[in-house]
């Protein structure tokens, strides 16, 4: 991860010589402008002790434009263009976080919330090919932290059915780790010990499946498998080193 700030230049140098039709943008094609609505749904797997599953539905209204969309609470906006190199503005939410009723172990323990990140996000695309990076920030400073990531992924079209397996690689640091991971001395419990967080580099493999087809709208399911780090599994309060997460999006223009 050390060498993106050498190869993103390199990328912006050398793109303009693609030609715009390489891109390999074919959903973007199929997806028109204007306001939207649906709904999506997630499922987790959670990691911490007695901690199941984590089910998040996402009522969504939201607006798609050439260069800012809306969907929900995910806000994007295209701020750059260097051939095939694209640079992106963004916010998120992080669905992340506890509190004492969610499980025995976190007896004791100060609540854990929510959060917003923004930030910057660099995607190159090609014949189909995507390679992304970004940095995000906690901009609620509940954990004060950041992550960054690096992502690879590759669109395979059947007629109007887009299948995209991905591969992606994040760097968490301290403080976001010692905020949903660590525990504080005054925390401490019967089932606990005092852990402090360190930075942690998970991996996760990714699958989606998306189509225009159905109901009018555009659909997507996602699976995800993440692999986390020692300075997350090492931690009093976590049982699993890996987990799944699943995704459906619906969305529908006005």
């Amino acid at each position: 991860m050390k060498y993106w700030p050498l190869i993103l230049p390199l990328l912006a140098t050398t793109t303009p010589l693609f030609a715009n039709e390489n891109r390999g943008d074919a959903r973007e094609r199929v997806e028109p402008m204007g306001y939207l609505y649906g709904f999506g749904l997630g499922v987790s797997q959670e990691i911490y002790k007695g901690y199941d599953y984590r089910v998040i539905p996402l009522p969504i209204l939201g607006y798609r434009g050439e260069n800012f969309r809306v969907l929900g609470p995910f806000v994007s906006y295209d701020a750059l263009q260097l051939g095939d190199v694209e640079v992106e503005l963004k916010i998120s939410p992080r669905f992340q976080g506890f509190d004492e009723t969610d499980s025995e172990i976190f007896t004791n323990m100060d609540k854990r919330k929510f959060s917003m990140d923004a930030g910057v996000g660099f995607t190159y695309e090609r014949n189909n090919w995507k390679l992304g990076f970004s940095s995000m920030f906690d901009i609620l400073s509940n954990s004060k932290g950041f992550e960054t990531s690096a992502n690879i992924s590759r669109v395979f079209r059947q007629g109007p059915i887009f299948i995209e397996p991905s591969v992606r690689v994040s760097y968490l640091d301290e403080n976001h780790v010692d905020y949903y991971y660590g525990v504080k001395p005054y925390e401490v419990n019967e089932l606990t010990y005092h852990y402090q967080g360190s930075p942690a580099v998970n991996t996760s493999l990714g699958l989606s499946v998306g189509t225009p087809i159905l109901l009018g709208g555009f659909t997507q399911v996602a699976i995800d498998y993440t692999l986390y780090d020692s300075a997350i599994t090492n931690s009093p309060l976590v049982e699993d080193s890996h987990n799944l997460n699943m995704r459906l999006l619906f969305s529908k223009f006005f």
